[in-house]
């Protein structure tokens, strides 16, 4: 009779360890726990996403700057696939969304160099409306990954 009780504990035991293993067989089959962190996606396209504040009654020099001043430039950096522009009535905001080729070509472009372009954009408004400092404050920046 004990050698049947110790047997039955041995048995359940058994059972659980191989339920537990079972269980974390299973888990590590799951995608999430074998992705990769975003950064690991530096050849892969990307969107730079950007929202400025942009009143309604600077909308027009606000649109004519950035297909004066951005977008030539823009188009020629290397990586550069495109980009988009809205602009919301209600909230009186923009938002852009730059397509790039990969992280990498994007972020290889020097600070410097993107500094002396919104220098020329902003002296480019500030001529246009005759105002002494830049009406469009930035929101927000950021980048979009493209998901699988």
């Amino acid at each position: 009779m004990k050698l049947n009780v110790n047997l039955k504990k041995k048995i359940q035991r058994f059972c659980l360890v191989l339920i537990c293993l079972v269980v974390l067989n299973f888990q590590s089959d799951f995608p999430n726990l074998q992705a990769l962190p975003m950064d690991n996606y530096q050849d892969e396209m990307v969107i730079e996403e950007l929202r400025l504040k942009v009143p309604a009654e600077v909308r027009v020099a606000w649109l004519n700057a950035e297909k004066e001043i951005w977008e030539p430039w823009l188009s020629s950096q290397d990586g550069f696939l495109g980009r988009q522009l809205f602009w919301d009535k209600e909230k009186e905001e923009a938002l852009i969304l730059v397509n790039w080729e990969s992280k990498k070509l994007w972020k290889s472009i020097p600070m410097s160099e993107v500094n002396v372009v919104q220098q020329k954009f902003e002296n480019n408004v500030k001529a246009a409306l005759n105002v002494g400092e830049n009406p469009f404050e930035l929101i927000y920046e950021g980048e979009l990954d493209k998901q699988r």
